[in-house]
């Protein structure tokens, strides 16, 4: 008894060794602790390269200093009173002189009138096939080809799509006082450009009474006949007509900013006036323009499109008024500059008058890009 006895208590004290060793061996299982984090920099992951910015061209944010020089130095050596304004459409630049004045428009305010008709178009107010009847009574005064027909046919009948090429590309002036007041007349025109945000044009009478006022004569309808008009002037004494072409040299009833008109230009060539198809029908129509072929258009290169409407005042002692070009010229790159040279008064040569319109242009495609 005593030797088993014994024998037990030896194993038992033998077992519990054996389990209080285990208890200080750790379990496999158990979770392990995480270390401290050393002191020291962290280590961070660097961020993602941006993309590069696009590319500007600097040529697109202002203009060449060069093209700014020498338009100053045609400005400066041209006698009259002379405004000019360049705007490049594709870009955030235009410059100019004198291009915050009011010059006459005379022919350049024909640009209105059609776009007045066309956004008549686009709100379905009228349409490019509507019939408009041209009688004797109608007829205007200077140049008007359309003339002839009507006084052997007593009148004609033409579509607003006929005038506005009319209008347009030979600056007829019945053909424009056609579509004025199929338009709605004056006011409608000037609702147009003040709807449109045009800012500094304005938009007169009407041929008839725009040319017989700064004549200083009061409108007589024969004198849309022959040369009635000229006659009829030609026996005003010296002194009325001076007073009235002053009076309107000193605020034009057609009066527009050259800087106005290259901003409507711009907004025009983007299409913010007209829609796509008002627009490219106005474009078009102004690049087959026929008058002034030695003006503007002179010095635009070859390869370069160009469009554009001219404009041609009354002269008096030597003096010529309201002698004006304004267009869109387009670079082999697609870019486009907005162009707008107006002699509100100038003793110039018609030469000399052209030699510096062409000298604007030729100057704007020599600096393109740079």
């Amino acid at each position: 008894m005593r030797f088993h006895l014994t024998g037990r208590i030896r194993s038992a004290a033998f077992l519990g060794s054996v389990a209080m060793l285990a208890a200080c061996v750790p379990s496999a299982r158990a979770p392990q602790p995480v270390p401290p984090v050393a002191n020291g920099p962290v280590q961070r992951v660097p961020a993602p390269t941006p993309p590069p910015a696009p590319y500007r061209n600097p040529a697109a944010e202002r203009p060449a200093p060069g093209l700014v020089a020498e338009i100053d130095e045609l400005w400066r050596n041209f006698p009259g009173t002379t405004g000019i304004a360049v705007r490049r459409i594709d870009g955030d630049w235009s410059f100019g002189k004198r291009q915050d004045e009011l010059f006459p428009q005379q022919s350049v305010s024909k640009t209105w009138v059609s776009l007045t008709i066309l956004d008549e178009v686009d709100k379905g107010r009228i349409k490019l096939s509507d019939p408009v009847t041209i009688g004797v009574n109608d007829l205007a005064v200077f140049h008007q080809p359309i003339r002839d027909r009507v006084i052997a046919n007593g009148s004609v009948t033409e579509t607003v799509y006929s005038l506005i090429q009319q209008a347009i590309t030979r600056s007829d002036n019945t053909a424009n006082d056609a579509l004025l007041w199929k338009a709605g007349g004056p006011d409608a025109v000037n609702a147009f450009i003040r709807d449109k945000g045009l800012g500094a044009i304005r938009f007169g009478p009407g041929e008839r009474l725009l040319q017989s006022k700064i004549a200083g004569l009061t409108w007589n309808q024969d004198y849309a006949i022959g040369r009635r008009f000229y006659a009829a002037r030609a026996e005003l004494p010296v002194e009325t007509r001076r007073a009235a072409l002053y009076d309107y040299l000193r605020d034009p009833m057609d009066g527009a900013s050259p800087q106005a008109i290259v901003d409507a230009l711009g907004k025009l060539a983007r299409g913010e006036l007209l829609s796509p198809e008002s627009t490219r029908l106005m474009l078009e129509t102004m690049e087959r323009t026929h008058s002034g072929p030695n003006r503007l258009k002179a010095g635009v290169p070859d390869g370069w499109d160009f469009l554009h409407k001219t404009g041609t005042g009354q002269e008096l002692g030597g003096i010529a008024t309201g002698y004006n070009d304004i267009g869109i010229m387009t670079a082999p790159d697609g870019t486009r500059y907005a162009v707008a040279v107006m002699l509100g008064d100038t003793t110039a040569s018609i030469p000399a008058r052209m030699r510096l319109m062409q000298s604007v242009t030729r100057a704007v495609a020599r600096y393109h890009g740079m």
